[in-house]
């Protein structure tokens, strides 16, 4: 179907839909690439949302899934199937979590709720602390906890889930710091702070990104982490690591945490798992809490959660990333760094580069004040010139992920892409940047 024949009519609502603005009409997909309804081509360097970690038309994974439909489509949730058995054992296999347990649900948002609801009732504690510039989902209960007000104003005016606290995130505009290593300190120490004056025994877990996701790719200076998780002891409280965008090689390891070398009491993942080819999402518990809920039962549960289909899925797709796919990431992430550390060094515009693996963020601000060039949070519709270089890289033909808050471009491409197409996806975003800025 072409743009003009969908404009004609289309009863689809888009999520995430900003009203006057043109929907690109997407129809096919190779590798890295993808093709709208007019036959032109995108390199996807946002993987679509964060999520087709293994690249587009993946044999292996089309041939899982087709498998399976020949073999049986549905089985209840309250019931065992080889696919479901094969994808836990091997995320307990692969996490950095020892006798990990696994607990499915369909998206990432509801694999935040889940593991907010098993943390509370394993607990016995109402509270859950996350981060300011955090993003949790988009459902009621994940969009109470997350850290972007645009997401909470849709949910808190009407209904939310009680209980959420939050805290500073590990960022130099929040601390006054000489170091990185200050900085971490410093983070940690308000974190305490904070946990100190909600009251440790009111708090049942502590969710929070490894890198940031859509909050701006934004990795914790070093330590941080390692004291977070001294804290969480201390407090028995438990430490949630949200993987949803980070998880399955994205950051150059099988799940973001894992590059800072933390053990968390709970992974949430989604999207990347299945490489976004049938929707899957769920928790992996520590061995403790995992065998407490298979010993006390659980009353809860999902029509679709670890759907068999799903779950074919994901096995070839976590064959695909332990074959070729995250070793790629490793070796081509520095130079996928270098190039974005060469445009920060050439553009006065470019305020901040950071990120990890094949997730990074380039963040604009004003040379002359060193501030945002629009806070969208603060500024309202004020025109925005971050969203008009990812429409001026669209038009050239390369697709760019945006931050919440908007004031910086996200690359994060398919874990399959080749230098060529990393040189080429960075040229066109200098080409934008010269358009808009120049």
């Amino acid at each position: 179907m072409s743009s003009e024949q969908l404009q004609e009519r289309d009863s689809n609502i888009p999520h995430w839909h900003s009203p006057g603005g043109e929907t690109l009409n997407i129809t096919d997909g190779d590798g890295a690439w993808v093709t709208d309804g007019d036959g032109n081509e995108y390199l996807d360097f946002l993987s679509q949302l964060y999520c087709v970690n293994a690249g587009h038309g993946n044999e292996r994974i089309n041939q899982a899934v087709q498998g399976q439909l020949d073999r049986i489509a549905y089985v209840s949730s309250s019931k065992n199937n080889a696919a479901r058995t094969e994808l836990s054992n091997r995320l307990s296999d692969i996490s950095p979590i020892d006798d990990a347990n696994v607990f499915f649900s369909i998206s990432g948002s509801e694999a935040n709720e889940a593991a907010i609801q098993l943390a509370r009732q394993y607990k016995d504690a109402p509270k859950v602390l996350t981060r300011w510039r955090s993003y949790h989902g988009g459902t009621y209960g994940a969009a109470s906890l997350t850290g972007d007000p645009e997401t909470r104003a849709t949910v808190e005016k009407y209904a939310a889930t009680s209980g959420a606290a939050r805290f500073l995130p590990p960022l130099p505009e929040c601390f006054d710091a000489d170091s990185p290593e200050e900085l971490a300190a410093k983070a940690a120490n308000h974190l305490e702070w904070v946990i100190q004056n909600e009251d440790p025994d009111s708090i049942a877990a502590l969710l929070t990104e490894p890198i940031g996701g859509t909050s701006g790719a934004y990795p914790a200076p070093p330590g941080y982490f390692e004291r977070v998780r001294e804290i969480c002891d201390e407090y028995d409280i438990l430490l949630i690591s949200d993987e949803v965008i980070t998880g399955f090689g994205r950051c150059g390891d099988w799940f973001g945490i894992g590059t800072e070398d933390v053990t968390p009491d709970m992974i949430t993942f989604a999207k990347g798992v299945t490489s976004a080819y049938v929707p899957l999402a769920g928790v992996v518990t520590d061995g403790p809490l995992g065998e407490h809920f298979r010993e006390e039962g659980i009353e809860v549960g999902q029509t679709f959660a670890g759907h068999p289909v799903a779950c074919a899925a994901g096995v070839a797709a976590l064959d695909e990333y332990e074959d070729h796919l995250i070793e790629n990431v490793q070796e081509l992430a520095p130079k996928l760094e270098s190039a974005l550390r060469e445009i920060e060094a050439t553009y006065d515009v470019v305020g901040d580069v950071h990120g990890r693996g094949f997730h990074w963020g380039v963040e604009f601000r004003d040379p002359e004040t060193g501030e945002p060039f629009v806070h969208p949070w603060v500024d309202g519709d004020a025109d925005n010139p971050v969203a008009e270089v990812r429409s001026v890289a669209q038009d050239h033909g390369v697709l760019f992920g945006s931050g919440r808050p908007d004031i910086q471009v996200i690359l994060s491409p398919p874990l399959c892409v080749d230098e060529e197409e990393i040189d080429h996806g960075v040229s066109v975003l200098e080409d934008a940047l010269e358009a808009t800025f120049y």
